[in-house]
């Protein structure tokens, strides 16, 4: 179980910075015509597991946030969209102790995790003139993540 400060923590990192980020650029980018701004979620924000609520919460909140960005600038041409993705292979997730690596491929429906080239090629869609009608989304990158999948 998550202690009250550590939560508080995963809040003030992955929910407070992009919400301040987004605070500090949109003004500017929304002087200027245009732009756009695409935080972070994460499959966690829509698939509970028995660990990992901090990060859950945070991730949801950010992709919340998006959305509410999205309606406040988004008539002065800035769009906010959200990428969500399930589980990408990095370094430091290599690292992680035990199974919980492995535990990262078969998670969805196409049998494994990730990586980060393919969620920058939805950013870049998001950010470039294919994207330029959407606005306010959250666009999932995870694979068809089965646990997100109805039954």
């Amino acid at each position: 179980m998550t202690d009250t400060a550590s939560f508080d923590r995963r809040l003030a990192v992955a929910t407070r910075a992009p919400f301040r980020l987004a605070g500090a650029l949109a003004p500017g980018l929304a002087e200027r015509g245009h732009g756009s701004i695409v935080p972070a979620g994460s499959g966690a924000a829509r698939t509970p597991a028995p660990v990992g609520a901090a990060h859950g919460a945070s991730k949801a909140a950010v992709e919340l946030l998006a959305r509410y960005r999205a309606a406040e600038f988004g008539p002065a041409g800035v769009r906010v969209d959200a990428v969500s993705p399930g589980p990408v292979r990095t370094e430091a997730a290599e690292a992680m102790p035990g199974d919980r690596a492995a535990l990262m491929d078969g998670t969805d429906a196409r049998g494994r995790a990730g990586d980060l080239g393919e969620n920058a090629g939805v950013v870049s869609f998001l950010v470039g003139p294919a994207g330029s009608y959407v606005n306010g989304a959250v666009l999932f990158a995870d694979g068809g993540e089965l646990s997100a999948l109805p039954a």
